[in-house]
């Protein structure tokens, strides 16, 4: 005897989390994962899974031309559904890709209505940060630069900021998301400086972004941590959240030139760029 749906219970809800590497969506996660109606963590595979899915349902495939477009679009949004069914308890789930910023017109396909908050922060401390991780580990190498010995920090940042590299990518999706049609909307840009500065400011803004009531959030008590894929990829600690949500001053370990090359790309800051009225927080 099967068991029928409740319906009481208002469906799932699907959103997403995208952007800049270390600024802040891991951190993100974890403060909204202390909400017990939430669901959300570091990087799922489940974006590289659709991209397989996609690619195999296109013309890729001798027999695609037997999958329809309706078909394309129950596959692509089962994915999602199912992925996510063993958490049955979390009305709203978070999944997080830095490749989502790059799919919006994907998910306004799958899920309309959908938000996407997508983390930034200044590019030369995102490229700072980076270089931290490396140097903590001096007797190892990195997956993300395709485990070379032979790097200096400047064919580090070359290799971080090409189109294809872990931060360029990123960036660029960014701003494909920020200035396309899906924008407006469906997409908040949630700034590293003012989250871990004034973290309740920054959170109520992201509650009225998601139309979601409000939920008490413990600040000084955030954790999370990633050890055993940190460590795959050759990074300990690219994932590890502090306890307390705070602002950390430090002085870069960049060289100056480096530093200063990126020092002006944060295209957000600037009002003229916002046409399409993204709230950015």
């Amino acid at each position: 005897m099967s068991t029928a749906p409740d319906a009481s219970k208002p469906p799932r809800k699907f959103h997403f989390i995208s952007g800049l590497p270390r600024s802040g969506t891991t951190l993100l996660a974890a403060i909204l994962n202390q909400n017990p109606r939430f669901r959300a963590g570091m990087t799922s595979p489940l974006a590289d899974i659709m991209g397989v899915v996609i690619a195999e349902a296109s013309s890729k495939n001798d027999f695609s031309f037997d999958v329809s477009d309706e078909q394309r679009v129950a596959l692509q949004r089962g994915l999602v559904e199912n992925f996510y069914s063993v958490q049955a308890d979390a009305g709203v789930v978070f999944d997080t890709s830095r490749l989502w910023c790059s799919r919006m017109q994907l998910l306004d396909t799958l899920f309309p209505g959908v938000k996407v908050i997508a983390c930034v922060r200044q590019l030369a401390w995102v490229l700072d940060s980076m270089e931290r991780l490396v140097r903590r580990q001096p007797v190892s190498v990195s997956k993300v630069f395709r485990f070379d010995t032979n790097t200096t920090v400047y064919s580090r940042i070359e290799a971080l900021t090409d189109p294809r590299g872990m931060v360029g990518f990123a960036y660029q999706a960014t701003k494909d998301a920020f200035y396309g049609q899906h924008a407006q909307d469906h997409l908040l840009l949630l700034t590293y400086e003012n989250l871990v500065r004034d973290p309740a400011t920054a959170m109520r803004a992201i509650y009225r972004f998601l139309d979601e009531p409000w939920f008490e959030h413990d600040f000084d008590n955030v954790e999370y941590h990633a050890d055993e894929f940190d460590a795959r990829v050759g990074m300990p600690g690219l994932h590890t959240v502090r306890r307390k949500v705070e602002a950390v001053e430090h002085q870069p370990i960049l060289p100056r030139e480096i530093f200063g090359r990126f020092a002006n790309e944060a295209f957000w800051m600037d009002p003229k760029n916002n046409v399409n009225q993204v709230p950015i927080v």
